[in-house]
Formats: C-alpha cells, sequence, structure tokens
C-alpha cells in the first residue's frame, strides 16, 4: 500500500515537472518587435507618451505586438532617425520634423499661426489639414504619418531685460540664438531680434559666457530644464510651438495585417490628443518653477501678442524660397488669419 501511494506521488510529481517545464504556448511570446526611437529625457512626458503607446500596443495585440521604446537619441538624432525610418531599419518614431530631404516637412515650425491652446488644438487635431499634410509628404517619402506630440508654446529666455518685447519695430537690445530654419530665423528678426544660430547642445556655455544674451526655440519645460541657472528674464511670446510628429516606416506599415494597422493609428490618435491639455499644464508649471527659481517671468494675453504675430505672418511669403510657392499659398489658405 505504502509502495502504491509513493509510486503514485512520484507520479504526480513526475507530471507536475512536465507541466512546470513546458514551453509557453507560441501566442506568449511576440510575434513581432517594433523599434520606437525617441529624442527626449526618459523623465520627459513625452517620452512617457511613448512608453504608454508600447503598453498600450501589447495590451491591445493580446502581446502580439511588442514595442521597445529608445528615448534621449539612443539610435540617433531625429535627421537621422528619419532616414533609417525611410530604410525601414527603424520602425516608429517620435522626433522633429526634419527638413533636409523636403523643407515642406518643416511646416509646423512655422511662427505665427496659433496663439492659444484652443488653436493648437485645432490646428494638430487628427484628420485635420496639418495632419493629412503631413501625412502626405511623408508617404511620398515612404514614411507613415500618425499624429502630433504639442510640447508647448515657445517663448524667450534671456540674460537681459528686452527693449518693447511687444513692439516689433523696435530692436530687442539682445543678439539671440535661433535654430538654424529659416522659419524661426525671418520671425526673430522680424520681431526685432538680432539673430545667431548655435547647436541645441551649446545652449548653457553660450548664454553662460555671453556669446548670446537670449534663447530662442524652447518652451518653458525646456527653458527651465536646460537654463534655468544662467536665465534672469523668460518672455511667453507664443509665437511658435514645439511640436514632434509620431511616425512609423512604411515598409513596417505595410507588413502589418490591417486590424492592427488600424489598432496602432488608434493608440498613437488617442495619446496624441492628450498632448496639448497637458502642454499648458507644463507651460504653467515651469513658469511657475521659474518664478520660484527667482527667474521674472512675463506672459500676455492674445491682444497684447498680436503686433508680434502680424509680424511673425508677415515673413511668410519669404519661406517659398525654400518650401515653394505653392505650398506657402496653401498654408496660408488654411492656417493663415480669417
Amino acid at each position: 500500500m505504502k509502495k502504491l501511494i509513493c509510486s503514485s506521488a512520484a507520479l504526480i510529481c513526475l507530471c507536475l515537472t512536465f507541466v512546470f517545464l513546458a514551453p509557453l504556448p507560441a501566442s506568449a511570446a511576440p510575434e513581432i518587435t517594433l523599434r520606437f526611437a525617441g529624442q527626449l529625457p526618459p523623465e520627459h512626458s513625452g517620452t512617457v507618451f511613448m512608453n504608454d503607446i508600447a503598453k498600450t500596443i501589447a495590451e491591445r495585440s493580446d502581446g502580439r505586438i511588442e514595442v521597445k521604446v529608445y528615448p534621449a537619441n539612443q539610435l540617433g538624432d531625429y535627421g537621422l532617425v528619419h532616414q533609417e525610418l525611410i530604410k525601414g531599419t527603424i520602425d516608429m518614431a517620435m522626433i522633429s520634423a526634419p527638413g533636409d530631404i523636403d523643407p515642406r516637412i518643416n511646416f509646423v515650425y512655422i511662427n505665427g499661426f496659433a496663439t492659444d491652446y484652443a488653436q493648437l488644438e485645432k490646428t494638430f487635431a487628427t484628420g485635420g489639414w496639418a495632419y493629412k499634410k503631413m501625412d502626405e509628404l511623408n508617404q511620398t517619402l515612404g514614411v507613415k504619418f500618425l499624429g502630433f506630440n504639442v510640447e508647448g508654446f515657445i517663448g524667450i529666455a534671456s540674460t537681459k531685460a528686452l527693449t518693447e518685447p511687444l513692439n516689433p519695430k523696435v530692436d530687442k537690445g539682445v543678439l539671440c540664438r535661433v535654430p538654424n530654419m529659416s522659419a524661426y530665423q525671418l520671425p526673430a528678426v522680424a520681431m526685432g531680434f538680432r539673430t545667431m544660430t548655435i547647436p541645441y547642445s551649446d545652449l548653457y556655455t553660450s548664454l553662460q559666457t555671453g556669446v548670446v544674451d537670449a534663447v530662442d526655440g524652447l518652451p518653458p519645460a525646456a527653458a527651465y530644464a536646460i537654463l534655468k541657472d544662467v536665465t534672469k528674464f523668460w518672455y511667453q511670446l507664443n509665437y511658435s510651438m514645439e511640436v514632434e510628429p509620431y511616425f512609423m516606416s512604411m515598409k513596417t506599415w505595410e507588413t502589418l495585417k490591417p486590424e492592427d494597422r488600424e489598432m496602432i493609428a488608434e493608440v498613437v490618435a488617442a495619446t496624441a490628443e492628450k498632448s496639448v491639455p497637458l502642454a499648458k499644464s507644463e507651460d504653467e508649471k515651469n513658469m511657475r518653477l521659474m518664478r520660484e527659481a527667482g527667474i521674472e517671468v512675463f506672459t500676455y494675453t492674445a491682444a497684447e501678442l498680436s503686433d508680434i504675430q502680424k509680424a511673425v505672418a508677415g515673413t511668410w511669403p519669404a519661406l517659398a524660397d525654400t518650401m515653394g510657392k505653392p505650398f506657402i499659398d496653401e498654408f496660408v489658405k488654411e492656417l493663415g488669419p480669417k
């Protein structure tokens, strides 16, 4: 009897051993792994959104699709990543819009077409003109566009007080760094700034050493994180915005099942729609942090910003030199003052 019990127990143990050692069903392992490139730091809200997208795609595909997030330029800067998307060696990205192949893709950085968050929400809505145009321009290159991540409005960080910041006809009394894009350079001059192009990585030392007096091209979150120790004044002029498109390689897109394409597009669009409300709260939070750090912060109403907006919009025709007159005419028709 004892032998029978022992034998039965041994058999049960043996069976359990095989159960635990047996391989998991194939469905438990991802069928597809997508590499998702980003340029923002791991703790940035944009990277948080990327991780949310990865998690939701995994959940909605029951683990069939795995998305690996690579933030902080781990897979290269935005120009290189865009080229890799075209080749199909990177699958997804949330990066700045690169204009090296087609300058028209930089249209999201044309200044002066929105000065409040309601306008931002409308301009960058899924299915709107900007959405359709970004998709059209990128698909020609072999890249699928999926949505916009809006970080916030742009301002000026300065070590010196600006002269009449709301009067575009007056020299601002500072040498200001601008990004190396005509969409930024022309408006800065129109607002009364003397300009110099300096790489993003050199912003802190340039202000610290007095190479420039002011920096253009940053929303409050980036300005506070990078420049709070060398900034004395912040002017929230709302003349442009920081925004990153979500992209997918068309080579990857075409390998996906139709239902997976639809699901991924829905997930990214739903996440993109959260960015403008978050941008508003992030702008307000970081300007509060600036004040607490001893930085003098200036904010303005839409009416107070109207002269700057008109001066900036006056530079749009000159962008035809790089983007073409037909495109600029269409841009003005769709996003210009009504």
